[in-house]
């Protein structure tokens, strides 16, 4: 079976989340993303500590559409670096993994 991933990223507002989860969405690079709010970040930039309030997103994808979904992320998230990391899923429901593969499959074109 494909391997799922988990990818994190942290959004400055909930607008910008929904815009960014529709996109990945609607594209099939995500089978779900989960918006978090009230995350407040500390983290060092340019040598000084900094704070924010941010939105959290849990994406949940397959490993072949990682690619894809880093250039969505870089293209739509306004932050100059934004945090863009991924985890495997080591195991899982294998229902809610089969989900995952089902939701992120390319369309094929004939």
């Amino acid at each position: 079976m494909e391997q799922a991933l988990l990818v994190m990223t942290n959004v400055p507002d909930m607008a910008c989340a929904e815009l960014i989860a529709r996109y990945l969405l609607q594209n099939k690079l995500a089978a779900c993303v989960n918006c978090l709010p009230g995350v407040k970040s500390l983290y060092r930039w340019q040598g000084a500590i900094e704070e924010a309030s941010e939105v959290s997103l849990s994406i949940k994808t397959s490993a072949h559409r990682y690619p894809e979904l880093e250039a969505a992320i870089k293209s739509l998230h306004p932050y100059q670096v934004p945090e863009i990391i991924a985890f495997p899923v080591a195991d899982g429901w294998q229902p809610y993994l089969r989900w995952i593969a089902e939701e992120t499959k390319k369309d094929r074109h004939v």
